[in-house]
């Protein structure tokens, strides 16, 4: 397994934000994403290049910084945009951990606008869904979205050099990724640097969480049962002081947001029936599910039950992640004793998919069931005599569901 990352790799949203950074000033750009998956180093892949002033300013902190935080650091930029002459560039990374972010954001943009002043902005944070909040309600028509998933197993393969296994295993996470020859050190790094880091910063900072301890155990049992549907009512079962089904669903909700799990709806003819089905449980990455699980990689390849799990979920992941990329909606399906383990509906295009990985046989009546009631563009077999795990990965989701 090699673990050091190619020079100079960049994902390809590197790209995209390259060519909006060269137009003339019009809209500030947003950049969203989990954390950790390379959202300030392709920022300054991309400013490296530019040729102009970048200010780069964090506000990523264990507690909030101040209100006039931004202004400051606006003020700063439209200086250094002036000395230059032809113009400057700021960033605000987790700029959404400010009191009125957005309020100040939108205050000074359009300042510069009626002034002319030639200063560009990238805002970056790693909570998609608390950033969309403040952009909605007050940004609206100023600003372009550049949303980075996951590292997908093509991403991994081509910087590290990882097998099928090893992303399975390991996950796509970059940062991660050097430690992987040491088991123990990579889950200790995952834990504590990552999880616990996104629960503390990313969710329990900026949201009103009433029961903190649960959302740490709703996240452990999301991990242990992905790839799994459970009720909300099982799940009151196995947490203690668990409240009501309401606080879980918020609660997951908010997981989701900072980029870590979701709740995967059933498919149903309307909303609300999706809205009243049960979940499945979904990591969005399953570096999260190994790490959780205690497993050294060895003894997560030989427990065929944890491995199977681990190929669903790597499959969710993939289609999840693009999900929150825009690219299409994500469910599952189950009728009695038929299921279908995800349903992905892009634009018109319906597909139906299995996967049938290393647990026990099972028949795969459901996509026929499911077919008949739903009639489907396409259906698709990932493992065994189907499409390869490793072939499913390797392509973008786009090329599996059409738009």
């Amino acid at each position: 397994m090699v673990s050091k990352p190619e020079a100079g790799y960049r994902r390809p949203q590197a790209e995209v934000l390259s060519a909006r950074l060269s137009e003339p000033r019009r809209f500030m750009q947003v950049v969203t994403g989990a954390r950790q998956v390379g959202k300030s180093t392709l920022v300054q892949q991309v400013t490296e290049g530019l040729g102009s002033p970048v200010r780069y300013a964090s506000a990523d902190e264990p507690t909030l910084r101040a209100e006039g935080w931004i202004g400051q650091q606006w003020d700063a930029a439209r200086r250094e945009a002036e000395l230059a002459g032809e113009g400057a560039l700021l960033v605000l990374d987790e700029v959404q951990k400010i009191p009125a972010w957005s309020e100040t954001v939108k205050r000074t943009w359009d300042e510069d606008t009626r002034a002319r002043t030639p200063l560009k902005v990238v805002l970056l944070g790693s909570a998609p869904l608390l950033l969309a909040r403040g952009l909605t309600e007050s940004l609206a028509g100023r600003f372009e979205t550049l949303h980075l998933p996951h590292w997908t197993y093509a991403e991994m393969q081509g910087a590290f050099g990882w097998g099928l296994d090893e992303y399975l295993f390991y996950g796509g996470y970059p940062g991660a990724a050097p430690l992987a020859g040491d088991a123990a050190r990579w889950t200790r790094y995952v834990v504590d640097s990552l999880i616990e880091t996104s629960i503390a910063r990313d969710v329990l900072l900026l949201s009103r969480v009433d029961k903190p301890a649960l959302l740490r155990r709703l996240f452990d049992l999301a991990c242990q049962y992905s790839g799994q549907v459970l009720s909300y009512t099982k799940m009151l079962g196995q947490l203690q002081d668990a409240g009501n089904t309401t606080t879980l669903a918020h609660y997951l909700d908010l997981l989701a947001g900072a980029g870590m799990v979701r709740a995967l709806p059933k498919y149903a003819g309307d909303v609300a029936r999706r809205r009243g089905s049960s979940p499945k449980l979904q990591v969005l990455n399953t570096a999260l599910m190994s790490a959780m699980s205690g497993l050294s990689p060895a003894e997560a390849r030989a427990d065929t039950e944890f491995w199977g799990r681990l190929v669903e979920s790597a499959v969710g992941a993939h289609l999840a992640n693009a999900e929150a990329a825009g690219v299409c909606e994500v469910f599952y399906w189950r009728e009695r004793q038929h299921e279908v383990d995800f349903v992905v509906k892009a634009g018109r295009r319906l597909t139906a998919i299995e996967v049938k990985s290393g647990r026990a046989p099972r028949a795969h009546s459901g996509s026929l069931a499911f077919a008949q009631a739903f009639k489907p563009h396409r259906t698709l077999l990932v493992g065994s005599d189907g499409v390869s795990v490793e072939s499913f990965l390797s392509q973008p989701v786009a090329h599996w569901v059409g738009r």
